[in-house]
C-alpha cells in the first residue's frame, strides 16, 4: 500500500550512503577501525567511559549478562511489558527469571513492587543477583531509586536502553551508567538511530570493559597483559574465556557513525511530535503518555491507551480498523510471562496484573524523524474516526 503509514522507519541519507559506501571501498569491511570511532561516538555522548559494539542488543544483553557475573541457579528479574531478549539473556545463562510489575504511569517496572519483590525475596532467600530495568519507548526508569536498592541488596543493575538512546534522566544522558553496571542500545532500523541490526554496551568499569570486550569475539584476547604465560610471538593469542561472535562489522559500524551526527535532530523532530500527538489527541477517550518530570524520552515508541469503558469497539477492532485505514499500528509488547514458553517455566495469567490491563489497552502509532505533519495529520483522524463512529467489525 503506497500510502501505507508505518509505526516505525528508518532516515538514510545521502551521506549514510556516502559512509557505507567508503568502507566497502577500503581495506576493512568487519573488525576495522570504523568500529572503534562508533564506540568512541556513542561513549562521548552519553558521557560513558567504555562502549563495545556487537551485533545486536540481543548479544549485548547476553554478555552483559556473563561479564556480570550471572550463572546456572542464580536469579535474574527485568520487566514483563518488554521484547522477550530482556528476559531470554537471562536463560542462556542457566539462571532463573523472575519479572517485576510495571508502574500505571511510565509503563516501566514499578519501584513500589521492586521494593516489596525484595524484601520477600530476601526472606526467600532467592534475591536477584541482576536486575534489568527496561526504559520502555525511551523513558529512563527511576535508576536512583534503582541504584540504591541495588546498593542494600547486593544486585547489579543492567540498563536496558535498547529504546533510549538520545533520552535523559535528572538532566544527564541515558548511558553514562551512573547509576548501573552496564547499559545496552539498540540500533534495529526502527529505533532512534540505527546500524542495520547492532547494539552497544556502555560502562565505567574497565574490568567488565575487558571481559565484554573478550565476550564478544570468542573469549580470545591478543593482550600479552592478560595472557598465562609469555607469547610465543606476535601472532599469538588466547582463548580465555567461552566467548561468542558477537562481532558488529566496519560496514554497519560507518552506518551508525553516519547517524550519531543527527541523534539530536532525530530526537528533538520526536519530541515535538509526540507533543503534537498530546494536543491533537487530548479529547477522545485515550490515556496519553505520562512522563516523570525526572527524565526527557527520546520517544521512541507513542503508546496511547484505549479507554475500553468510554468506546463501542474492543481493543482488536480499534487496531485491526486502523490496520485497515492504512496507519501501521502496533503493540508494544505481548507481556513475556503469558508466551507459551514461559508459562512452561511456571509463570501464568494473572501474575503480573498491571502490565496484563496495560496490554489489554495499548497500541503504538507512527512516530519517526521522517513523519510528515500530513502523515500525522492522516493519523489522528484515523484514531477519531474509528474511536467516534458507531460501526463494528463485521
Amino acid at each position: 500500500m503506497s500510502d501505507y503509514i508505518p509505526y516505525g522507519r528508518q532516515h538514510i541519507s545521502q551521506e549514510d550512503i556516502n559512509a557505507v559506501v567508503e568502507v566497502l571501498r577500503s581495506d576493512w569491511i568487519t573488525q576495522g577501525p570504523a568500529i572503534e570511532r562508533f564506540e568512541q561516538a556513542v561513549a562521548n555522548y552519553c558521557g560513558a567511559k567504555y562502549a563495545i559494539a556487537v551485533s545486536s542488543a540481543t548479544a549485548a544483553l547476553h554478555i552483559a549478562c556473563l561479564a556480570v557475573g550471572l550463572g546456572e541457579g542464580d536469579h535474574l528479574w527485568t520487566s514483563p511489558n518488554s521484547f522477550v531478549a530482556s528476559a531470554n539473556c537471562g536463560l542462556y545463562c542457566g539462571a532463573k527469571v523472575n519479572f517485576v510489575d510495571i508502574d500505571h504511569h511510565t509503563y516501566n517496572l514499578s519501584i513500589e513492587e521492586l521494593e516489596h519483590k525484595l524484601a520477600w525475596a530476601e526472606q526467600q532467600g532467592c534475591l536477584p543477583k541482576v536486575l534489568i530495568p527496561v526504559h520502555f519507548a525511551g523513558q529512563c526508569s527511576e535508576m536512583e531509586k534503582i541504584a540504591a536498592l541495588s546498593q542494600h541488596y547486593g544486585f547489579k543493575v543492567i540498563e536496558d536502553a535498547s529504546h533510549a538512546i538520545g533520552g535523559k534522566h535528572q538532566g544527564e544522558p541515558i548511558g553514562n551508567c551512573k547509576f548501573s553496571d552496564i547499559t545496552v542500545f539498540s540500533f534495529h532500523p526502527v529505533k532512534i538511530i540505527t546500524s542495520g541490526e547492532g547494539g552497544m554496551l556502555l560502562t565505567n568499569q574497565e574490568k567488565l570493559y575487558q571481559k565484554l570486550i573478550r565476550l564478544r569475539s570468542h573469549g580470545i584476547t591478543r593482550n600479552p597483559e592478560l595472557m598465562e604465560g609469555e607469547p610465543h610471538g606476535s601472532w599469538y593469542y588466547q582463548q580465555l574465556d567461552l566467548g561468542f561472535n558477537y562481532r558488529m562489522t566496519d560496514i554497519q559500524a560507518s552506518l551508525g557513525i553516519s547517524q550519531m551526527q543527527r541523534i539530536d535532530k532525530f530526537v528533538e523532530r520526536r519530541r515535538f511530535l509526540a507533543e503534537r500527538y498530546n494536543q491533537m489527541l487530548q479529547d477522545l477517550p485515550l490515556v496519553l503518555p505520562w512522563q516523570h518530570p525526572d527524565t526527557m524520552s527520546s520517544w521512541h515508541l507513542y503508546v496511547m491507551r484505549l479507554k475500553l469503558d468510554k468506546i463501542n469497539k474492543t481493543h482488536q477492532q480499534v487496531f485491526e480498523e486502523m490496520r485497515r485505514d492504512g496507519i501501521g499500528v502496533n503493540l508494544h509488547y505481548i507481556p513475556i510471562h503469558t508466551q507459551p514458553y514461559y508459562q512452561k517455566l511456571g509463570f501464568k495469567l494473572g501474575d503480573f496484573p498491571n502490565t496484563e490491563t496495560y496490554y489489554q489497552e495499548a497500541i503504538s502509532i507512527p512516530i519517526y524523524y521522517a513523519l510528515t505533519h500530513n502523515e500525522q495529520d492522516q493519523v489522528v483522524m484515523a484514531i477519531k474516526q474509528t474511536l467516534l463512529s458507531e460501526k463494528n467489525m463485521s
